[in-house]
């Protein structure tokens, strides 16, 4: 490929000026996601006291060690969730990004339920709606880490409730185009996270922490009189040995994200062509 000429000075002045303006912006940038990090990290004695791993630890282990993982749309509801930019936890309470899942390049989206225990924010909405997009657009198979409290019904808004169910179309959609959803239910299935892990190809529980259920035993109750415990009604042997809406049962998060990577792996997929080739270093520092 032809070198492109310019007449830009990378020692001139004003080429300084823009470059100290930039990396200022972007250090802004990966300060948020810090932010958004940490937030999220705060919540580590208690899932590991629970024998559950973190979602960014999730994410982290379905993923090839060593491999990229472009994150998309991490200022997602930037600013929503608090007017004070010092104190906004922007992401949309979800993970997610393109990556390798044994050797396949994926969609990969995680609920991030370190955080409002991962309730779905107004803006992560439009973020997984877009992710979903992408995956369908770029024939990317579907890998999602499930563990929600449903929407987040403090800022209930009812365009989102409508718009919501894009979500559920799209894994249909997906799956009608040949590209695999594969999930992992690590906790909460809630309402329409029950659609969320219902709609997939490949569904992965996780003993004594899957719950897939439309409403928990308090509404079942008042609703039909009927008492039953959470994993009578949707938990995780349960829905592998009765009802059939899990197809693999797992011990713990770790041993649901190495079910996960065999799945990936032993699908008929062309990995040849997602060989990522080294990239050449940049022209200029």
């Amino acid at each position: 490929m032809a070198v492109i000429d310019n007449t830009i000075s990378p020692t001139g002045a004003a080429f300084q000026a823009n470059r100290d303006g930039m990396l200022g912006l972007i250090a802004r940038m990966r300060d948020l996601e810090a932010r958004t990090r940490n937030a999220s990290a705060a919540a580590k004695d208690r899932f590991h006291q629970r024998g559950q791993l973190l979602p960014r630890e999730r994410v982290a282990l379905v993923l090839d060690p060593g491999a990229p993982f472009l994150e998309l749309s991490t200022l997602a509801g930037y600013m929503f969730d608090s007017p004070d930019p010092a104190k906004s936890v922007p992401g949309g309470g979800v993970v997610a990004g393109i990556g390798f899942v044994a050797g396949v390049r994926c969609m990969v989206s995680a609920n991030d339920s370190g955080i409002d225990a991962g309730a779905l924010q107004p803006y992560g909405l439009d973020k997984t709606l877009r992710v979903q997009e992408l995956a369908l657009e770029n024939k990317l198979p579907y890998v999602q880490l499930v563990e929600s409290a449903g929407a987040n019904l403090l800022r209930y808004r009812v365009e989102d409730f409508v718009r919501g169910g894009n979500i559920f179309r799209n894994l249909a959609r997906l799956s009608a185009a040949g590209l695999p959803v594969v999930t992992v239910t690590h906790g909460s299935s809630t309402a329409g996270g029950a659609y969320q892990t219902g709609l997939s190809d490949y569904i992965v529980m996780v003993r004594g922490r899957t719950r897939a259920f439309l409403a928990g035993p308090p509404l079942l109750k008042a609703a039909t009189g009927e008492i039953a415990t959470e994993e009578e009604l949707g938990g995780a042997e349960m829905h592998t040995a009765i009802s059939g809406l899990g197809d693999y049962l797992a011990e713990d998060d770790r041993d649901a994200l190495r079910i996960a990577r065999e799945i990936m792996g032993k699908l008929n997929w062309d990995r040849a062509s997602h060989d990522v080739s080294p990239a050449k270093p940049p022209r200029y520092d």
